[in-house]
């Protein structure tokens, strides 16, 4: 082995302990965002979620499937469950796995290193 094999290895396990400890904010950062959304997202209760309020705005509904369709009761309906802090902690969990899910597959791939072909 030559000492620049040995550098090049050395870099790799290097960018491999970087990326895992990247994975590892990730995650950590992650869980603490979702956390954070959560908590600050859960305030005292809307009206809207009554449920003696149950056809109160069926007027509104009924007029916006006219205009737009069933497209956009749907869009509609879409972008009210995107308000709702439980679907956006789960945005950022998802999220922040994702992210570190990437971060330790690279890093197992760095910490591979060149692999020679058999035939040489």
């Amino acid at each position: 082995m030559t000492v620049e094999e040995t550098e090049s290895i050395q870099r790799d396990l290097r960018l491999a302990a970087r990326l895992r400890k990247i994975g590892f904010a990730a995650l950590l950062l992650g869980a603490l965002g979702a956390s954070l959304v959560f908590w600050r997202g859960r305030g005292p209760m809307d009206p809207a979620d009554d449920p003696s309020m149950g056809g109160f705005n069926k007027a509104n509904q009924r007029q916006m499937e006219i205009m737009y369709g069933k497209m956009g009761t749907m869009t509609e309906d879409l972008v009210q469950h995107l308000k709702q802090p439980g679907t956006q902690a789960a945005i950022i969990a998802i999220g922040s796995v994702l992210v570190a899910a990437g971060c330790f597959y690279f890093a197992r791939l760095a910490s591979f290193g060149r692999q020679t072909e058999p035939g040489n």
